[in-house]
């Protein structure tokens, strides 16, 4: 499956043969799929919450040359979840903390960092140097342009996915007449209309489950043992703990791996909606924004009467708060419509904007019209503004 990592011996070495002796008992590896491993390339994108268990596993399977793309920093916040990294990395590149710990799990893996991550502007040069690429992203635009850089370089691409207490896994290999990412969801879902895991929260657990699936999958498809899941989806539920495996097939309209396929190549252009909130027509015909940055907010509650509204929940105030900010919890925003006077500008913010920008649209349309969604939230203001804020 995979060519010879340069600069590293095809052979297992006597230390090597003990220190894989576990996977070498298996009958169904032993000695050549173990060396395959060795001679495998592996990218794995992102170093977060799926990254970490993913590259750990990898790294102790005896992958011979791992490379890792993440532009992120460690935050406090990851911790709950992002077992690679340590309490005294933070601040420190995700991916130079994952170096010392791959390196201290096993240091013959050679470890190739990619510190500017995955850009449509090199997605396709990058995939074309490894074998299989596992996908640990945590946003749409990222997974999209996965998806179509892995289809244009005809490499497998290990799939996985979380949303609260449930997870996904799947192998997508077109090239092998399989389906894609694209076959199962054609186009992202609207801006804003799915929260991220910094709005919605994540089992920190499930991580582990999901991004060691995926090492599992990795290993295999390196090895050749076992049952792919290419053309199967398996989804988790780890509240009830339940596993199904769901069937996928090549969609024939498909915009990607189709004989119909409108994407032709990496269009930088394409991978732009992320997680901004598309504005409402019907709420625009105001004497207010109904967004502005974090400067113009400070600008609004320096110079003019503006009112500021915290519509976090309850534990996040009591991690950090913008003084004189008057606290509301989003859902308790109806019972509350006597505090929000409507001969003010009311600016509402929540942690990145998802939240209170709901809020803002659900004034509007009950006649507030003098209310303006903060963008980015108080993370946006603790890096901008007030860095003595804790960030979460």
């Amino acid at each position: 499956m995979s060519s010879s990592v340069p600069g590293i011996s095809k052979k297992l070495n006597s230390e090597e043969l003990a220190r894989y002796s576990r996977h070498i008992l298996l009958d169904e590896i032993g000695v050549a799929g173990q060396e395959a491993l060795k001679n495998s390339r592996v990218l794995v994108v992102g170093a977060g919450g799926l990254g970490s268990p993913v590259a750990m596993y990898l790294a102790a399977a005896g992958v011979g040359a791992m490379g890792l793309a993440d532009f992120d920093v460690v935050e406090l916040h990851n911790l709950q979840r992002q077992i690679i990294h340590a309490t005294s990395e933070i601040d420190a590149k995700k991916t130079l903390s994952a170096q010392k710990r791959i390196q201290e799990i096993n240091p013959n893996v050679r470890l190739e960092i990619h510190e500017e991550g995955v850009q449509a502007h090199n997605a396709l040069d990058l995939f074309c140097k490894y074998d299989i690429i596992v996908d640990g992203s945590d946003n749409f635009s990222t997974r999209y342009l996965n998806t179509d850089a892995a289809y244009f370089a005809k490499k497998p691409l290990v799939y996985g996915s979380i949303f609260k207490f449930e997870g996904q896994v799947s192998l997508f290999h077109p090239a092998q007449e399989g389906p894609c990412y694209r076959c199962l969801f054609p186009e992202p879902p609207p801006p804003g209309s799915v929260p991220s895991c910094g709005e919605a929260g994540v089992f920190g657990a499930l991580c582990g489950v999901i991004g060691s699936l995926q090492a599992l999958e990795t290993v295999k498809y390196i090895t050749g043992i076992g049952e792919p899941l290419i053309g199967s989806l398996l989804v988790s539920n780890t509240l009830n703990m339940s596993f199904r495996r769901l069937k996928l097939k090549k969609d024939p309209s498909c915009p990607l791996c189709s004989e119909q396929a409108t994407i032709r190549k990496i269009d930088p252009l394409t991978y732009q909606y992320a997680c901004e909130i598309p504005e409402d027509p019907t709420t625009m015909e105001t004497n207010y924004p109904i967004e502005i940055d974090i400067n113009e907010t400070k600008r609004l509650l320096d110079e003019t009467e503006a009112m500021l509204v915290d519509v976090r929940e309850p534990f996040e105030f009591d991690i950090c708060s913008i003084d004189g900010s008057l606290k509301i919890p989003m859902n308790s925003i109806p019972s509350n419509l006597d505090r929000l006077p409507k001969d003010k500008h009311i600016l509402f913010h929540c942690h990145h904007g998802g939240r209170s920008m709901n809020v803002v649209k659900y004034l509007r349309q009950n006649g507030y019209e003098n209310t303006t969604n903060v963008a980015g939230g108080i993370d946006a203001w603790a890096i901008e503004i007030d860095p003595s804020l804790q960030r979460y």
